[in-house]
């Protein structure tokens, strides 16, 4: 048996549920504005280099800044992200950096030899304004790392994360193995 609904039912149907979706998604990105910052850190590896919590350390680019101690503004950050450091392992995430983009009042010829590494995977303006929002709300003059931030960026059921466990349910895997010997 066909239903034979009028073409305004089947318009409201359409609208209400586009509506619904639409608010969703509005709802989850208002629950942490910075979530689309948070994908592009992790979609352009700023954790091969600054780790997942921003202390930074050894990398394939070499000794990574801590982010968690920077003192780089917003437009910094974008600047430095947009452009990579000179004489660094700090990649540039913009395509045409030195060629059609002048950095730091310089092109490539001015960089030479100096001139970064070019990123496996190039950002967008509003990516990289959404990676130093959430360096600035997540990360930029925080502590040490706890269980809450690793949880919040790898999810609840991460293993990764019980390393900052201070519950005595989990312990750092130097203190696993000091546990073991007798």
């Amino acid at each position: 048996m066909k239903h034979k609904w009028p073409i305004g039912a089947w318009l409201g149907l359409a609208l209400a549920t586009a509506w619904s979706g639409t608010a969703q998604a509005q709802s989850a990105s208002a629950s942490d504005p910075t979530d689309a910052g948070k994908a592009v850190f992790k979609r352009g590896n700023c954790i091969g280099c600054h780790k997942w919590h921003g202390n930074g350390g050894g990398g394939y680019g070499g000794d990574a800044l801590s982010l968690r101690g920077t003192e780089l503004t917003r437009e910094q950050i974008i600047e430095t992200v947009s452009c990579g450091r000179p004489g660094t392992g700090m990649p540039f995430f913009v395509r045409g950096s030195y060629d059609a983009t002048n950095c730091y009042g310089m092109m490539r010829l001015d960089v030479g030899p100096q001139m970064p590494p070019e990123a496996n995977v190039f950002l967008r303006p509003n990516e990289i304004e959404a990676v130093a929002d959430y360096v600035l709300a997540h990360v930029k003059g925080k502590g040490e790392p706890t269980y809450d931030e690793c949880t919040a960026f790898f999810g609840d059921g991460s293993r990764v994360c019980n390393i900052y466990k201070d519950d005595g349910h989990a312990t750092a895997p130097s203190e696993q193995s000091d546990k073991a010997k007798p």
